[in-house]
């Protein structure tokens, strides 16, 4: 890896569709790298889509920490210090970090959000915003703070709600946003741009 370029850590915990996007977009001139795919889940699809991508790969399955979850994020921080990650970014990485966690990586790491935040924070999102009666939903970038899905938002995309979607409508036309969203982010927050960036209507 070139030493110029910024080491990136993805974490997941399923088929990786947002880290297969993050990876893919870290060539050329791009300024970062993925040096690590790290999932709680050792049977997580994305694992076998970072390594046939030749990126390097690890689990830390968190079942066996049972609620102890000081235990299990001082194992993750073990496996993820020793690949020297500059940025984290979070995709779709379904555990709940402790304010130690996010604290260890302050200012260095990002999560992609299936809402227009600060609405709808935590999970059933495009539900939520279906049952609000919103005409607009979306999918948001931000810096990971000991907030649940706080920190200043760094990128949004916003998709036309259709009439008569569900859920999983919704959520199929909003992914390919997702996909769009993350890697253009990452590109402007490994160049010390902090600019937000806004796609879709």
């Amino acid at each position: 890896m070139t030493a110029s370029k910024k080491r990136v850590a993805i974490l997941i915990s399923g088929g990786g569709s947002n880290m297969v996007a993050l990876a893919q977009s870290m060539q050329g001139d791009h300024p970062g790298r993925p040096c690590l795919v790290l999932s709680n889940d050792p049977n997580a699809g994305g694992l076998s889509k970072a390594a046939d991508m030749g990126i390097a790969t690890a689990s830390v399955d968190h079942k066996p920490f049972g609620k102890d979850r000081a235990a299990f994020e001082a194992a993750l921080i073990d496996v993820l210090d020793q690949h020297q990650p500059d940025v984290v970014c979070l995709a779709g990485f379904m555990r709940i970090l402790t304010d130690g966690f996010t604290g260890h990586y302050a200012g260095r790491m990002l999560n992609i959000h299936p809402s227009l935040l600060p609405k709808y924070k935590g999970l059933n999102t495009h539900q939520r915003a279906l049952d609000a009666g919103d005409d607009v939903a979306g999918c948001s970038v931000h810096e990971v703070t000991a907030e649940l899905d706080g920190g200043p938002i760094l990128g949004q995309a916003r998709v036309a709600i259709l009439p008569g979607e569900n859920a999983d409508d919704l959520a199929a036309r909003i992914l390919p946003f997702e996909h769009q969203l993350y890697p253009e982010v990452l590109r402007k927050y490994l160049s010390g741009n902090r600019e937000m960036t806004v796609l879709g209507a």
